[in-house]
């Protein structure tokens, strides 16, 4: 299959039963299914047209939160708008489960794939930080793996209170001391593995994450099913797809329309730097937004 990774901007292929949601089918930059869905999903969730990440228009107004995003995309991200990329164990460090109260309402858009799997119970207050984070017409985009099994969401360690993971005979387990002082040794962790291994604290389920999201207040939520193959972006399995979560109704505040107008007009006017292809994405763009 044929396609030009939407993140590097590189025209590829790839063996069909090659695109899985995490298996590197890109060879230029590694990325998979998954990640290309993610921006994917921002062009369209922001500017309603399919752009590749090197054509993102330029807007400084807005601004994101990425909660460990890789840096294939997070670094190209920073160019493009008021946007940060945080990590829980290291420099930038941001805390979903405990964020500053100086950061709730401050974000048009916060992306968190695959993270929500990993931090410690309650998993409720994730979701509701997410939710507190946006600006009142922000929105996140969210992923983490689950199944379509009816069950609910399945706490590994539900009496989670201080913890450490340390190695024991060449064996990592986690040490508990719940609530009341008692202490509670856990073997066979699942570790899944990126830039730091990090243990998986719970199984979602689709039922269970509706739920969570519904509970946490959010105005809609969409589950991004669609294939898009002139990405990439194919999903044989119907499960662990990204999801959209909105706090409210979209809308562009009168500084992103103004920057939004000037980088149409710069991208339809400059032909040196415009060729067909970009052109006619831009022109959809400025008819989509009403800016034209």
């Amino acid at each position: 299959m044929e396609f030009m990774c939407n993140i590097c901007g590189n025209a590829t292929s790839c063996p069909a039963e090659g695109l899985t949601r995490e298996d590197a089918s890109c060879p230029h930059c590694g990325s998979n299914v998954r990640t290309r869905s993610i921006l994917r999903t921002l062009s369209f969730e922001l500017f309603r047209v399919n752009l590749p990440l090197n054509e993102f228009p330029c807007l400084k107004s807005l601004r994101g939160l990425g909660i460990s995003d890789i840096p294939q995309y997070s670094e190209a991200l920073q160019s493009k708008f008021d946007y940060r990329n945080t990590f829980h164990d290291r420099a930038p460090q941001f805390d979903l489960m405990n964020p500053p109260e100086s950061e709730f309402g401050q974000y048009d858009f916060v992306i968190a794939s695959d993270v929500l799997e990993h931090v410690p119970p309650p998993v409720e207050a994730g979701f509701q930080n997410v939710y507190k984070l946006l600006k009142p017409s922000g929105m996140a985009i969210l992923s983490v793996p689950y199944s379509i099994e009816p069950a609910g969401t399945i706490e590994h360690f539900p009496e989670l209170k201080e913890f450490k993971i340390m190695d024991v005979g060449g064996r990592s387990v986690m040490v508990n001391r719940k609530g009341d002082g008692s202490i509670e040794v856990f073997e066979n962790l699942v570790f899944h593995l990126g830039a730091t291994p990090s243990v998986e604290m719970r199984e979602f389920s689709e039922q269970g994450l509706r739920q969570l999201i519904a509970e946490a207040g959010f105005y809609e939520v969409s589950w991004q099913d669609q294939d898009y193959p002139p990405f990439g972006i194919v999903w044989n399995e119907p499960w662990s797809l990204p999801i959209v979560v909105r706090k409210g109704p979209p809308a562009f505040g009168a500084d992103t329309i103004r920057e939004l107008m000037g980088e149409i007009e710069y991208w339809r006017t400059t032909s040196r730097v415009d060729p067909p292809p970009a052109a006619s994405r831009w022109a959809r763009l400025g008819h989509k937004l009403g800016l034209e």
